[in-house]
């Protein structure tokens, strides 16, 4: 992992210490392939944003928040935008270009809710990976997608939406990953609602 432990102590400081957790899944051969190229930089990590976004106008929607979709997914599976901070590139920088380039939007951090360590194996090979999970809030831009050849599509979620169909949708694909942002999803919903309790 090249992300700078001085750098995250500095997150912590300014966004809170997260939850730490433990996860495991089995990948198929082409979501490990996939996860070794992303690696070819000695990168090991991902943050992942609950962007929460109440529609401008709509008030009466309510808050909800930003799910993406990979054209590689089946029908009715949508995850929490997230990505790689770049060698050299600072933490907060490359958290919001990663949803700018997902989602369109203009972010803010505001917690660090959770840090995942996964296991992630392949017939008996194993990567260890890090997934930095924050809350974020929309600031500007509008939902339009800027990497349009890995985004198929961005909308907003409810949490019942987030809880039920998305949930059973990632959990039936049968692939470890979309398996693995499910139960991330749970894990940090879980989170923000004990801090409204």
């Amino acid at each position: 992992m090249y992300l700078d432990p001085r750098e995250l102590a500095a997150l912590e400081a300014r966004y809170g210490t997260p939850a730490e957790l433990g996860l495991a899944e089995e990948f198929g051969p082409e979501a490990f392939r996939l996860l070794r190229w992303s690696m070819r930089d000695g990168r090991a990590h991902d943050v992942t944003l609950f962007i929460r976004y109440a529609p401008p106008g709509e008030p009466e929607a309510g808050e909800r928040f930003v799910v993406i979709r990979k054209p590689s997914y089946p029908p009715g599976a949508y995850r929490a935008p997230s990505g790689g901070v770049r060698p050299g590139e600072a933490f907060e920088a490359g958290a919001l270009r990663e949803a700018w380039e997902e989602t369109g939007l203009e972010v803010a951090l505001e917690r660090y809710l959770l840090r995942v360590h996964a296991t992630f194996t392949r017939l008996g090979e194993r990567v260890d990976w890090t997934s930095h999970v924050f809350s974020a809030r929309a600031v500007g831009g509008a939902l339009d997608p800027r990497d349009t050849r890995e985004i198929a599509g961005v909308r907003l979620a409810t949490v019942e939406e987030l809880r039920g169909e998305i949930r059973a949708a990632l959990m039936a694909s049968g692939l470890g990953g979309l398996r693995y942002r499910a139960l991330l999803s749970d894990a940090t919903l879980d989170l923000l609602a004990a801090a409204r309790a």
